[in-house]
């Protein structure tokens, strides 16, 4: 699994303020108006280009820039080329890098496909850009995606999204589904910590040398207004298995009281506490650097649960 790395390894999700709260931050229009609310905001955009092979016919050589599709929606006019025609039956493979997607609660990808014609794509998701799964397709006024229709696992992140234009206008300056941008709505940040940077052995106080990597956290917490924040404490095999724990707990309630320490607001934020062990090894345990990777902090931030409150399945 990719990992973006933070100190340690990492990978992250930024949760949502209210839709009354900086409404601009939160919500897009597309361009046939519908307004369309990212728990994340900005940051659900996916951000580079993994791969981009244009079908025939082609479109105009102005409207083949695939980093068109990247960031925001900045549509404006058909006559601009500030989107990327893929061209018919062309693919384009995009990553997102600073935050990860899942299946959860309601829509999890919407598709800002522009201009004056509705050109549907099939779309598939993958977590590692090799193994991918189906994910369903637009067409017409259809640019939302809910993984739940295509038991799509709901226990992994996915970082990528591969495009297929399904050949309805092959014809004109714009060849082929043109799109704009690509969010994902159910955006994920999870960051990785090594234990041996927090801790000492088989100590469950913090080290001062933890303060620069949890004071980071923090302030990364601090643009979120509103998030449940679930903490899972991890071990290696040494040991008995109770003892372990006992440890990934009290391991992680200290990690947890001191966020709330360095956060000292009164920002919503949920706190949980997922104990394992030595029951969840990111590799075997049968090295001493193999040891060290299972000893760890995962720390993974979510929606609040104020958003799925009116959402139905």
């Amino acid at each position: 699994m990719r990992k973006i790395y933070i100190l340690i390894i990492g990978l992250l999700l930024i949760p949502v303020a209210l839709w009354s709260q900086q409404e601009s931050n939160f919500v897009f229009r597309d361009n046939h108006g519908k307004a369309v609310y990212l728990p994340l905001g900005k940051i659900s955009f996916a951000d580079k280009v993994h791969s981009f092979h244009l079908g025939f016919p082609r479109p105009l050589t102005i409207f083949r820039d695939s980093t068109q599709s990247l960031g925001t929606p900045d549509y404006v006019d058909y006559r601009q080329p500030d989107f990327v025609s893929i061209g018919c039956g062309g693919q384009l493979i995009l990553t997102f890098n600073d935050n990860g997607f899942m299946n959860l609660k309601g829509d999890d990808l919407y598709i800002f496909e522009v201009g004056p014609s509705r050109e549907g794509v099939r779309v598939e998701i993958s977590m590692d850009g090799e193994r991918w799964h189906y994910a369903g397709a637009t067409s017409g006024g259809k640019s939302m995606i809910n993984f739940s229709d295509f038991r799509i696992p709901a226990d992994q992140i996915y970082y990528y999204v591969r495009l297929t234009d399904l050949k309805d206008e092959c014809t004109g300056r714009t060849a082929g589904a043109d799109i704009d941008a690509v969010a994902a709505i159910n955006s994920v940040i999870k960051l990785t910590l090594n234990a041996d940077v927090l801790f000492d052995v088989d100590s469950t106080y913090l080290k001062e040398a933890s303060q620069a990597t949890l004071d980071s956290i923090s302030s990364l917490l601090k643009g979120v207004r509103s998030a449940t924040i679930l903490v899972e404490g991890h071990t290696d095999s040494d040991g008995e298995a109770q003892y372990n724990y006992d440890l990934s707990y009290n391991r992680c309630y200290s990690v947890v009281q001191k966020l709330k320490a360095l956060l000292i607001d009164d920002s919503p934020f949920a706190f949980e506490i997922k104990a394992l062990g030595e029951l969840s090894p990111r590799v075997p345990n049968d090295t001493e650097g193999n040891k060290q990777l299972n000893r760890r902090v995962e720390i993974t931030v979510l929606p609040p649960g104020t958003y799925y409150e009116n959402i139905r399945e």
